[in-house]
């Protein structure tokens, strides 16, 4: 196992998640790794789990001059930054002509805009270091669902992004990853939960596509990427299978339970949209609240 020993990782999105697990199995190995994350209260509790070796930044990755506060912040401490995890992230759900265009359009901002700032305002460390960029992409990335076309195009944008960027740096002694994980017992899944639609979505899946891993042992999987400095992280493994397969994926046959369950999950979107609007039903709670803070509620 490559040694993490004194490596300096900024992770963004570290404020709960596979970001906040991740920064804690980065820990256990003998990394330092700074946390980045919108969120005051979850950045606050993973920096009190962690404790004093630990350093949180509170920001937005859609702010580019945040992204390069953190990193100055990270050097001021460490005086080094050996790699960047662009892990924050965010979920629009809906079908094209109902859900909320600021949602879809944040979706994008934040996945794929905020991988931008974070790994444009830690580049000169990580070439310093000839360290490494690390981008979670999901395996949404190549399965593409019904209703889940925010979060799909951004996914499938940041991996060829990691594919771009990973030719560009091998020179310079930089690797890329792309994460490529599927269900984790995240924050963003239990939210998803409380969507009927989204039920309906996972009931098309096989029993064993359907298990959830614990963000610990996602943890696992993707340090151990990190430390092996992979191109390609798969959480699970059997994932590269089916990236392997991605054209399959979207074949007629491939497609036909998601497009036999796309009119079961637009109807239980419009009954949420007929009880709480386009913004609630496009958002999870925590981002709609955020969405809500940034005055973008409207009528619908």
């Amino acid at each position: 196992m490559t040694d993490l020993r004194g490596r300096v990782v900024l992770v963004t999105g570290a404020g709960s998640g596979i970001g906040a697990a991740g920064a804690a199995e980065l820990l256990r190995r003998g990394a330092n790794p700074v946390l980045m994350d919108i969120d005051p209260a979850g950045l606050d509790a993973t920096r009190a789990a962690l404790g004093d070796r630990v350093l949180a930044v509170l920001g937005d990755v859609c702010d580019a001059s945040a992204c390069e506060s953190a990193v100055a912040a990270a050097l001021d401490r460490h005086d080094r930054l050996d790699a960047v995890w662009a892990n924050a992230g965010i979920a629009a759900f809906g079908p094209l002509a109902h859900t909320d265009p600021g949602a879809w359009a944040r979706c994008l901002e934040v996945n794929v805009n905020g991988v931008f700032n974070t790994v444009r305002a830690a580049l000169p460390a990580v070439l310093k270091a000839r360290g490494q960029v690390v981008v979670t992409a999901s395996a949404a990335s190549f399965s593409h669902a019904p209703l889940m076309s925010a979060y799909a195009a951004s996914k499938a944008a940041v991996e060829a992004m990691c594919n771009a960027w990973r030719l560009e740096l091998a020179a310079h002694g930089v690797s890329v990853s792309a994460i490529h994980a599927h269900w984790v017992s995240t924050p963003l899944v239990a939210e998803g939960a409380l969507h009927p639609a989204f039920t309906r979505l996972r009931a098309t899946m096989p029993a064993f596509m359907n298990r959830e891993l614990s963000p610990a042992a996602a943890a696992v999987l993707i340090v151990d990427g990190i430390a092996h400095r992979r191109r390609r992280i798969w959480v699970p493994g059997w994932v590269r299978w089916l990236h392997a397969m991605r054209a399959l994926l979207h074949s007629p046959l491939g497609e036909r339970e998601l497009q036999r369950a796309a009119p079961d999950m637009e109807a239980a979107y419009l009954t949420g949209l007929a009880e709480a609007g386009a913004l609630a039903s496009s958002l999870a709670p925590r981002e709609h609240a955020r969405a809500v803070a940034r005055g973008m509620a409207r009528e619908d």
